[in-house]
């Protein structure tokens, strides 16, 4: 009877062995933690983990290795209390691992955990190495994750296509974007907008792609690769003799040409693009496609036919593929997915927490039948343009969640995505996300943050608590009905004037918190800061809530400067508007003692991956125009680009922010003593800084306990 039980076990469970990626996922995490756990490998029709005990050490068992990794990240948030996080994927485990009392089960039914957007891979990680890579790959599975997109590399393709079409290098130069600016380009918005980019970019990103697809494969991670969607260059009429729609412009840059799926060679540059992309980086059973995104035009298009053309392509080259389409203001047109075969298409609802269009009909973007017989996934957008704040609808995404699943939409609701334009902020919102497949019954925000923040912290502690529930009721709680892109943006990072507000052109903020909470909010959070000294994760919170409280202190100076600066009283507007330039400085040195807030970090990764000095300065150029104008003289003003990507980070704020309001500060007090109004050309005083080529550090300087003491005594004096 033993003998014939224990052949039983060893059919329904497999041992994970040395060489597998569990396996150097606890090494990577700590060296030596693979031999404290014991990894087992189930098979089931639906994914789960499972947490268990077998003497003394943890046992973690699950249906693949992506359910295996998601029960690894719960057993080490919430019975060892350590929670990995994107600037720290490493931890030191006990000896003897905390043990599992009870055994533990959670399993979901959706099958899809989605991750990234195409801004995403520009506003984070255009200039990423492997060694980065390699934590962001670990983090998805920790997390669930297992569709990403991946666009790394989609330019080789693209080059080689051009270039098999007659298209001389010049012309490909012309046509594929920079290095910070692919994800537009990638979407049909722009063309060469960054570039030309050397060859030796070319063999980095394939290269890269390589090791990227490899090791998401080897976790069992479906990547997501961009397909062909009918794109070709604007000039493809006059070069190639196509049949071509002008999708016009975006943001004053002109689209790429549409390839009309009428034309007989849609088919053929199809097959290319497919030929092309599968020689070098293999088949994919997800392919991403996006065809007149964010307003293109669809005029003299038969959307039908182009959706057709579009699918048909696709299932060409792998007959499982599925196609992931953005629900994105107008996107997907109904007339072209409406035909698609159910089961062929994934609709990412990209902003569900606010604008869903799953069926929801208390939303602005309402479909009344939702997407129909397609599959979706419930996505939170969160972050616009990689700006730095806090942001979120915490009690709204689960509440949104469980309602969109128990509603008649939920019999297609096949996952949840994180779909942020920026990611590396906000750790809280994304953990809150990633959680929602494996629980099964609505549960209280408050019960959550509470043990969240011990997993974070590494123990309880009410103190912290306190601050964090004062958080989810003001900035982390942004009104079920609001539609703001992100963070209530920083007024610090705006173009100066006498009715400031939001900063980029189409954030829509409105009031919903008092600042003077979130200020009150990280005093309390300061005041456990000697409990947790050198606690990764509460130094990065504890900076990146006092930087909020600084910026809020901002945002209450800034009226008190109009006002007197209104009523002609000079030594008001002297004093209020020096302490307003005093906050900037103020959050500069804040944010000076973590990399993650440094401009020299940014540009120091993009500065990294040239070969030469020729290299280097092109991609400093793109890291620097990016989060400063964006475009160019036509996009920064008439297209409204400018600042949309700004960021509080130290460096910038002094040399760019501070720069700025203090020449609108200076002009203003002269025209108080008389002199005339003057008219401010502002692309022509930040074009400058987007061509310098002068050093930020990336290392932390300053204590950042002392020095969060410092701005919050300074903002509360």
């Amino acid at each position: 009877m033993r003998k014939t039980l224990l052949i039983c076990f060893f059919c329904i469970a497999t041992i994970v062995h040395a060489a597998s990626p569990i396996q150097g996922l606890l090494e990577r995490i700590d060296k030596g933690a693979s031999r404290k756990f014991i990894v087992e490998q189930v098979k089931s029709p639906a994914d789960f983990f499972e947490l268990d005990q077998k003497g003394d050490k943890v046992v973690i068992r699950g249906n693949n290795y992506v359910s295996i990794a998601t029960g690894l990240n719960w057993y080490l948030k919430y019975h060892a209390g350590i929670q990995l996080s994107w600037n720290g994927m490493k931890a030191k485990l006990p000896d003897v691992l905390p043990a599992v009392t009870q055994k533990e089960r959670h399993e979901t039914d959706l099958k899809y955990r989605y991750d990234l957007n195409y801004c995403t891979y520009s506003y984070t990680m255009a200039f990423w190495d492997w060694k980065r890579w390699e934590q962001e790959i670990d983090w998805m599975a920790l997390h669930g994750i297992n569709l990403p997109l991946a666009i790394i590399g989609t330019d080789v393709v693209w080059r080689n296509v051009l270039m098999k079409l007659g298209y001389t290098q010049d012309e490909v130069n012309q046509f594929i974007a920079g290095p910070a600016f692919q994800g537009w380009w990638l979407m049909n918005n722009l063309e060469g907008w960054g570039g030309p980019n050397p060859d030796s970019w070319y063999t980095q990103r394939e290269a890269l792609q390589k090791q990227i697809l490899k090791r998401m494969r080897e976790y069992g991670i479906q990547p997501v690769l961009p397909g062909y969607s009918g794109m070709v260059p604007h000039n493809a009429k006059e070069r190639l003799g196509l049949n071509v729609s002008d999708p016009g412009l975006w943001c004053g840059y002109p689209r790429p040409a549409f390839l009309q799926p009428t034309d007989p060679r849609f088919g053929e540059i199809a097959d290319l693009y497919y030929k092309e992309m599968t020689r070098l980086y293999g088949k994919a059973d997800f392919y991403s496609m996006d065809p007149f995104h964010e307003g293109g035009s669809i005029a003299g298009v038969d959307l039908n036919a182009a959706g057709q053309a579009i699918w048909g392509a696709m299932k060409k080259v792998n007959p499982k593929a599925v196609w992931v389409a953005q629900a994105w203001q107008a996107n997907p047109r109904q007339k072209m997915i409406e035909n698609i075969p159910q089961g062929d298409l994934i609709v990412l609802d990209l902003f569900s927490e606010s604008r869903p269009q799953w069926g929801d009909p208390a939303s602005t973007w309402y479909r009344k039948e939702g997407f129909g017989k397609h599959d979706w996934l419930y996505c939170m957008l969160l972050n616009y343009g990689g700006n730095v704040g806090l942001h979120g609808k915490m009690r709204h995404v689960i509440d949104e969640f469980y309602k969109a699943k128990t509603s008649p939409f939920g019999k297609t609701l096949k996952g949840v995505g994180m779909t942020m334009e920026g990611s590396e902020n906000n750790p809280v919102m994304f953990e809150l996300l990633c959680e929602l497949p494996w629980r099964p019954a609505q549960f209280e925000k408050d019960e959550w943050l509470k043990n969240y923040t011990a997993a974070r912290y590494g123990k309880a502690d009410a103190t912290v608590q306190q601050a964090w529930l004062l958080l989810s009721n003001s900035i982390y709680n942004c009104p079920d009905a609001n539609t703001q892109q992100g963070t209530h943006e920083s007024v610090f990072c705006a173009r100066p004037g006498m009715d400031v507000y939001q900063v980029s052109s189409w954030s829509e903020m409105v009031k919903y918190y008092e600042p003077e909470e979130v200020i009150r909010a990280a005093g309390i959070l300061l005041s456990a800061a000697d409990r947790f000294k050198g606690n990764n994760n509460f130094e990065y919170d504890l900076v990146d809530i006092v930087r909020q409280a600084v910026a809020e202190k901002g945002r209450l100076v800034y009226p008190i400067m109009i006002d007197a600066l209104k009523a002609g009283e000079k030594e008001l507007f002297a004093a209020a508007s020096q302490r307003f330039l005093n906050l900037i400085l103020l959050q500069d040195r804040l944010l000076a003692t973590r990399p993650e807030f440094k401009v020299g970090t940014w540009i120091e990764k993009a500065r990294n991956l040239g070969t030469t000095q020729e290299e280097k300065k092109l991609y400093e150029w793109n890291a620097r125009v990016q989060i400063a104008t964006w475009g160019n003289r036509t996009a920064a003003d008439e297209g409204g680009l400018r600042d949309y990507a700004h960021k509080e980070w130290n460096g910038m704020l002094r040399d760019f922010y501070y720069h700025r309001w203090k020449l609108w500060i200076d002009a203003q007090t002269a025209q108080l003593n008389g002199a005339p109004a003057q008219e401010f050309d502002f692309y022509a005083i930040e074009e400058p800084w987007t061509l310098q080529t002068n050093d930020y550090p990336s290392h932390p300087e300053g204590d950042v306990i002392e020095v969060a003491r410092t701005a919050y005594k300074e903002i509360t004096r």
